[in-house]
């Protein structure tokens, strides 16, 4: 069993910056490949970004890539996403994601806002 809380949302203007963090639970998580997805009303959750359980391999989807940097420290079973330059389009509710080989585990989400 993996729990994620999600924290860091919030509201920001055109060209701002935010940082997600996603704090886990159990002994797994360095073993784990973690991911970032989003969902905006009426819309399918959609992938952000996703990496490898040492960190060294990452995935952005390209309406982020430039934009947004993910990151773990496996010492804090912490996961990031970084997100600078943001854009109203990435308003969305953010969830953390891990991959374990017997399930997914999902966060509660955290609003991202950005104005216009």
């Amino acid at each position: 069993q993996v729990q994620l809380v999600e924290s860091g949302g919030g509201w920001v203007q055109t060209g701002g910056s935010l940082r997600l963090s996603c704090a886990a639970s159990g002994r797994s998580f360095s073993r784990n490949t973690m991911a970032w997805f989003r969902q905006t009303p009426g819309n399918q959750r959609e992938l952000v970004a996703t990496i490898s359980s040492s960190g060294d391999t990452n995935y952005f989807i390209d309406s982020v890539k430039g934009r947004f940097g993910i990151s773990r420290d496996n010492a804090k079973n912490t996961l990031y996403l970084q997100m600078n330059g943001l854009k109203p389009e990435d308003t969305a509710v953010y969830f953390c994601v891990a991959e374990t080989a017997a399930a997914r585990y999902w966060g509660q989400g955290t609003q991202v806002t950005v104005s216009s």
